[in-house]
């Protein structure tokens, strides 16, 4: 039989509840400090004819409101930004027209500031466009030169000088189509090619880059006609389906296409407007949710978000509600990166706006707002 001191139970216990509790406030310590470092640093890009200087530096905390960093880098009409794949370079259009073109530039991120890098020519006047894929090929949309810009980010952060245009041609027909007008411009996802929208010849174009060379060749097929006058300016991508999603500025909708090897095929086209809105509106942009389930357009006149859900079989549209964004002109907004928020971006009238987005039903509930000189794009790091 064996014989159990009392005085080493004891201590045995007392010995065992400080071990217990020490990883419990440990394990308490390290999801608070978890949920304290849960925040979303972004830049914003401006139109800097009024107040705006250039590129501004924001957080978004992990309740939803925002705290201002200032000026992260001067710059002349940095409308829209990337980030390298890398995370450690920004790149900015300057949306400008100075002898025909416009410019693209590259910035070290250093927290919440930018260091200039390089500048070069966007191939075409007003670039309103920009992204990068993981080996630094760089695509540039202008719109008034109705044309592409590829250009290369080296591994230095520098880019280099402009390697080719891909020029649009041909016209909608209707007004502010009276020419090409290229707005956006992307890499296909999990295989080689290029899409792009052009709102002024009312199609999505699509190309490839020929490594040897650094030029656009035309893909099979190279183009694809939208609905007349329906101004197709932005698309998204669905993160697991063959499905991309266009939003029609002139027309305020969004199309589902279906797309394989032989081809895209238009399946459906949704309003992005409540059915008693008369009133003028014009999209802006489009963003779909980390799982694939909600799609969210900018009207701006509505000035409102318009929230759908997406058929997991078909990926058609339903219509889940209009939130408003609480000022004028909306012409940007983005989801964090984990989708727990969304940030509009008022241009009018010089504001941002967060909202929590309920993942299960899409919607969204205003959490607050923060003063943003011409905010024009939101880019979470």
């Amino acid at each position: 039989m064996i014989k159990i001191n009392k005085r080493h139970l004891w201590f045995g216990c007392v010995l065992a509840s400080l071990l217990f509790t020490a990883c419990k406030q440990d394990k308490m310590k390290k999801e608070t400090t978890s949920n304290e470092d849960k925040n979303y640093p972004f830049f914003v890009g401006t139109y800097t004819n009024l107040e705006s200087k250039g590129i501004y530096s924001y957080t978004l905390e992990q309740d939803g409101t925002f705290v201002s960093n200032g000026l992260a880098a001067n710059s002349d009409n940095p409308s829209f930004l990337a980030q390298s794949k890398g995370g450690e370079f920004l790149l900015a259009v300057n949306e400008v027209d100075e002898n025909g073109a416009g410019f693209v530039e590259s910035f070290l991120i250093e927290n919440d500031s930018l260091q200039l890098l390089s500048r070069s020519s966007s191939g075409g006047a007003h670039p309103c466009h920009v992204t990068i894929n993981e080996t630094g090929d760089v695509l540039i949309a202008n719109y008034t030169g109705g044309n592409l810009g590829l250009l290369k980010l080296g591994p230095n952060g520098k880019l280099s000088e402009l390697l080719a245009v891909e020029q649009h041609e041909g016209s909608g027909g209707t007004e502010r189509q009276e020419g090409p007008h290229a707005h956006f411009a992307s890499f296909l996802p999990n295989k080689p090619g290029i899409v792009s929208v052009d709102l002024g010849t009312n199609e999505l174009w699509f190309s490839k880059i020929d490594a040897d060379s650094s030029r656009f060749l035309p893909s099979n097929p190279a183009k694809l006609k939208m609905p007349q006058g329906i101004g197709p300016r932005h698309l998204v991508f669905h993160p697991t389906k063959p499905w991309l999603y266009v939003i029609n500025e002139l027309r305020s909708s969004v199309s589902l296409i279906h797309y394989n090897e032989e081809g895209y095929e238009i399946i459906d086209t949704v309003t992005t407007l409540p059915e008693d809105h008369t009133e003028a509106s014009f999209c802006a942009d489009i963003h779909i949710s980390p799982d694939g389930s909600f799609v969210y357009a900018s009207n701006r006149g509505h000035n409102s978000i318009a929230i759908f859900k997406v058929d997991t079989q078909t990926g058609k549209l339903t219509t889940v509600g209009y939130e408003s964004t609480r000022g004028e002109v909306p012409r940007n907004f983005a989801l964090s990166p984990d989708g727990e928020f969304v940030v509009a971006a008022n241009q009018h009238t010089n504001t941002l706006v967060s909202y929590r987005r309920n993942k299960e039903d899409g919607l969204l509930k205003f959490v607050a707002e923060i003063a943003a000189p011409n905010p024009v794009c939101i880019l979470f790091r």
